[in-house]
């Protein structure tokens, strides 16, 4: 299974901004409940999705420029980028299912 990678200020423009692939930014941080509640059910869509999608975890608060830039002030909040622009945010944690159905058109 593979887990989500984790991306920093440093490394954001080139490893999501200019990727080819569809990739899903997890902002979170390590004091959140939530946000460790919400990560094992991302590894599992990343594992059973890697050819569509790629999900990758950025800390919030090791890497404070690109929250502030992507103006995130509850986590876990995901964003959803093609292209190198925001196409789809889902805040807060959920069920794999309902992960699933956000994510249903970059799934599919």
């Amino acid at each position: 299974m593979s887990a989500a990678r984790s991306v920093t200020d440093a490394s954001f423009e080139q490893d999501v901004l200019n990727s080819e692939k569809t990739i899903l930014v997890d902002f979170w941080a390590e004091w959140c409940g939530p946000c460790r509640a919400v990560g094992p059910i991302l590894d599992q869509i990343a594992s059973e999705h890697s050819d569509k999608i790629e999900i990758v975890k950025l800390n919030v608060d090791e890497n404070p420029q690109t929250a502030a830039k992507y103006q995130i002030t509850s986590i876990p909040a995901m964003k959803v980028y093609q292209g190198g622009e925001v196409v789809k945010t889902v805040i807060g944690a959920k069920p794999k299912p309902a992960l699933e159905a956000d994510l249903a058109a970059y799934l599919a």
